[in-house]
């Protein structure tokens, strides 16, 4: 066997175990519409005008949720105003210290400003339906830290095929969402755009002064904190919740394509392997089909991607054709992820920050203690 057939087989192998651990994948959370915990909702907003109006209208209709914090991060649009008119505690943001990363900095006020024995922290441009709140609340009962997979709204046959193809690179890597299994701190994955804990714990754990530095805020302080002996849960919400996170094809190619590789938070053998994957099990195939000479194990690793692409249907709110093309896209998509880590950037919401180095160490602050269960409902 040629070495770089032995060496796409070996990637395939890998692939297939992680792929497999969707047999086992926790169920979807369902609505709970009412609970006994007291929800405080976070969102940190930097010139979010355009965007925050349906995620904070759809938050206050809530009746679980007994108060709105906007942390308003020196934003030079009518956010502050907007949310004020629309019923949310506005905090107006320090000005952002040396070493922090913006989002990090506005979550820390939040948390701190919040009153509420849950914290729930969501981006502005998500879309909560009811019930979730209770969901992942009680999700709490199990878990110290909770984050939540959501349905992606794409419009476009472009923006979708890339946006579900960079989508793949994530089941991939590490497997699909909402493992039985939790797997090692250091191949934890989570989703800032919305996650839960108990405003003590996190408190006491100052978490979000541990990954201060890190542009993948969301995987660094799930990491952090599993480390220190948090349970991480990464749950599937996509009944429960939708994202519009870009607004065309070559933004979700610039914004996701830069965050996807979680460069700063990955080890350079473990980003090594991830990216032999990806291209050995994705990219190859559809390279050698295009020149029309694939081998069987390429024709094989292509039938899975297609099986893959099914699955990633129901992430979508409106799955089109886009979804099905996507496959087409994983050579591209794989040269955004190889680019993306040989060259980083550091640029986001017009500030720029200085590279942080995966492995940092766990802060101090062991596992919470969880409330009894009857309290967390």
């Amino acid at each position: 066997m040629r070495p770089l057939s032995a060496l796409q087989a070996a990637a395939a192998l890998v692939a297939g175990v992680r792929l497999a651990r969707g047999r086992d994948r926790l169920p979807a959370l369902t609505p709970v519409e009412t609970t006994t915990a007291r929800i405080s909702v976070v969102i940190p907003a930097r010139d979010e005008e355009h965007r925050l109006g349906p995620c904070l209208s759809a938050v206050l209709a809530d009746p679980a949720v007994v108060e709105v914090v906007v942390v308003d991060d020196e934003s030079v649009d009518g956010t502050a105003r907007l949310a004020a008119e629309l019923g949310a505690k506005v905090v107006s943001g320090a000005p952002l210290p040396a070493g922090w990363v913006g989002k990090q900095w506005a979550l820390r006020q939040g948390v701190m400003a919040a009153g509420g024995d849950v914290v729930v922290t969501l981006d502005a441009d998500t879309r909560p339906a009811p019930g979730l709140f209770g969901a992942v609340a009680a999700a709490l009962d199990g878990y110290d830290l909770v984050t939540v997979g959501p349905r992606f709204v794409c419009d476009g046959v472009v923006e979708q095929a890339l946006h579900a193809s960079f989508l793949a690179t994530l089941v991939y890597r590490f497997g699909p969402i909402g493992p039985a299994v939790p797997p090692a701190p250091h191949r934890v994955v989570a989703n800032g755009q919305c996650m839960a804990f108990r405003r003590t714990a996190m408190l006491a754990a100052d978490g979000f002064a541990r990954i201060r530095g890190h542009l993948t805020d969301d995987v660094a302080l799930a990491r952090n904190l599993a480390a220190g002996g948090w349970a991480v849960g990464f749950l599937d919400a996509s009944g429960l919740l939708e994202v519009d996170m870009h607004e065309s094809a070559a933004e979700v190619w610039r914004e996701w394509g830069r965050s996807l590789p979680l460069r700063d938070v990955t080890g350079a053998g473990w980003q090594v392997a991830d990216l032999t994957v990806i291209w050995l099990t994705t990219a190859l195939p559809v390279l050698r089909l295009a020149a029309g000479r694939p081998t069987r194990l390429d024709l094989a690793l292509l039938a899975v991607r297609f099986l893959v692409t099914g699955a990633l249907r129901g992430g979508y709110t409106r799955p089109g054709p886009g979804v099905l093309l996507s496959p087409l896209l994983d050579p591209l998509t794989a040269v955004r992820l190889t680019q993306a880590t040989l060259r980083p950037v550091r640029t986001w919401r017009g500030r720029t920050y200085p590279v942080v180095t995966a492995g940092a160490p766990p802060g101090p602050g062991g596992r919470p203690r969880r409330p009894a269960r009857s309290a967390a409902r």
